[in-house]
C-alpha cells in the first residue's frame, strides 16, 4: 500500500449508513464493531516473555441513534416476555473524495441492553446500545 496524497482520501464518517434487518436507520449517528480474542498465557522454557494462545474470539459493538422514535419498543417488549431476539445489522461507509467503499455485514446480533427511559433537558436525546454478534462479512470492499 502506498501513502494517502491528500487529507480528503481519508473516510469520513459524515458518509455512513446504518442498515438494521433491511431497513435503513437514518437516525444513527455512531456505530463500532470488534472482534476481541481470549487468550490463554503460555509460559515457554527460558523466555521471559508471556505468550498466549487464542482460544476464542467474541463479537462486540456499539450503535448510537439520535431519539426520534420508540425504535425499542418491540425489543423491550420482548425481553419482558423472556424471547431473545437477533437480527443483523450492515454497515455501509462510502466517502466521495476517498479511494474507496466498504460495505459489512454483522450477523446474529444480540442487544446486550434495551433503552426504556433515557433523556435530560436542554440536550439532543440519544440512545447507545451494545451488542454482540458472532459473525461478519465483507459484502463489499473497493477500498486498497
Amino acid at each position: 500500500m502506498s501513502t494517502i496524497d491528500s487529507a480528503k482520501r481519508v473516510m469520513s464518517g459524515t458518509f455512513g449508513e446504518f442498515w438494521w434487518d433491511g431497513e435503513l436507520i437514518a437516525e444513527c449517528y455512531k456505530f463500532s464493531a470488534k472482534y476481541t480474542n481470549t487468550k490463554e498465557a503460555v509460559n515457554l522454557a527460558r523466555q521471559m516473555m508471556e505468550d498466549s494462545k487464542v482460544m476464542g474470539s467474541k463479537g462486540t459493538g456499539s450503535v448510537g441513534f439520535y431519539k426520534v422514535y420508540s425504535r425499542f419498543k418491540d425489543y423491550a417488549d420482548a425481553v419482558r416476555d423472556g424471547k431473545d431476539v437477533r437480527g443483523t445489522f450492515v454497515s455501509k461507509l462510502d466517502d466521495p473524495d476517498a479511494y474507496g467503499s466498504e460495505r459489512v455485514a454483522l450477523y446474529n446480533v444480540s442487544l446486550d441492553e434495551v433503552p426504556l427511559v433515557n433523556w435530560e433537558r436542554k440536550t439532543i436525546q440519544k440512545d447507545e446500545v451494545p451488542f454482540t454478534f458472532t459473525s461478519h462479512k465483507f459484502l463489499e470492499s473497493t477500498m486498497a
